[in-house]
């Protein structure tokens, strides 16, 4: 696919025209208030892997509404003391996978939480386990539009609600290292990073590769790719709801969360992704509050990025802060 969205220059320029709703702080403040009412309750359950270099532990919390959440805490194997934490948030579609998956994190010496995402991890990789017990109006199939006729019914607040919980969670452990801890994931795992950059003020660092979740009203009437493409399936059935669906929507938009970064960022984008268009990014990327901020474009790459070559720049970037 040729270059389709703005040329670099504007994008470096690009700011987003997403309208910032009355009581954002608020609502977000309530919506985490009201999770801290149920007792955390983390629990790590050590799994026997067969691996001899990273340990790993069945970690359990709860999250938006005391509900169940499910992770993996990766830590290097004979770790006595508390190490700097890394937090890892998902794919749309994907589940935490198996024990044994995803140990490059703590193959650097650090302590790795992924967490699992609610209702998600049937689409690809090998599975989640955590449900979303949350019932919702009609929707397109799909999660982008689950509970999209209110903020308070909307699907990703939960997920976002879970994903302060889980750094909350991941913290809790005697050998992870509040003091030194780090967002970061990849499409939809970048924009719930975001999120949680916006939301907890104390992070050292977040990383989000290709972000999802970032402009709403560019992103649904510019690429016609799945998944924001649910937006525009479910207007084109419920007609003359885009006014309260982008109102819905304004309350969970990575450009606003990002106003909020008080963080170093280290963002990705790529100049040929349909999935999640440049420009939505940059929009994230050009709020990010924090001065300490770079980006890493990839001139001829679709949705998958950098793909290794950004891990190898995560790694180089994180060293310094971590």
């Amino acid at each position: 696919m040729p270059l389709f969205d703005l040329p670099l220059d504007e994008l470096r320029e690009y700011r987003s025209k997403s309208v910032e709703p009355e009581g954002f702080d608020a609502f977000w403040s309530k919506t985490l208030d009201q999770a801290r009412e149920h007792d955390l309750d983390a629990r790590f359950e050590p799994v026997d892997t067969g691996l001899t270099t990273v340990q790993v532990y069945d970690v359990t919390f709860a999250g938006f509404g005391g509900h169940p959440v499910k992770g993996w805490l990766r830590l290097p194997a004979g770790a006595t003391e508390p190490l700097p934490l890394i937090v890892e948030f998902i794919g749309y579609g994907g589940g935490r996978g198996l024990p044994h998956e995803n140990l490059l994190w703590a193959s650097t010496g650090r302590a790795h939480f992924m967490m699992d995402t609610r209702g998600q991890g049937s689409a690809w990789g090998a599975g989640g386990g955590t449900a979303d017990p949350v019932g919702a109006a009609p929707a397109y199939p799909g999660f982008m539009t689950r509970g999209i006729d209110a903020p308070e019914n909307y699907y990703y607040r939960r997920v976002f609600t879970d994903a302060v919980r889980a750094v909350e969670a991941a913290r809790s452990h005697p050998l992870t290292d509040a003091s030194r801890t780090v967002a970061l994931g990849a499409s939809q795992g970048g924009g719930i990073a975001i999120a949680v950059g916006g939301l907890v003020p104390d992070l050292t660092a977040i990383a989000p590769d290709v972000p999802f979740l970032c402009d709403y009203p560019r992103a649904a009437t510019l690429t016609d790719r799945h998944p924001y493409r649910e937006i525009g399936l479910y207007l084109k059935t419920h007609r003359g709801r885009a006014e309260d669906v982008l109102r819905t929507l304004s309350y969970f938009d990575g450009v606003h969360f990002a106003a909020r970064g008080r963080a170093p960022a280290f963002f990705s984008a790529a100049l040929e992704d349909q999935t999640c268009p440049p420009s939505t990014v940059f929009a994230a990327f050009n709020a990010w509050a924090h001065d300490a901020k770079d980006i890493e474009v990839y001139d001829f790459n679709d949705h998958e990025g950098g793909g290794p070559f950004h891990e190898a720049a995560k790694l180089d970037w994180l060293r310094a802060r971590i």
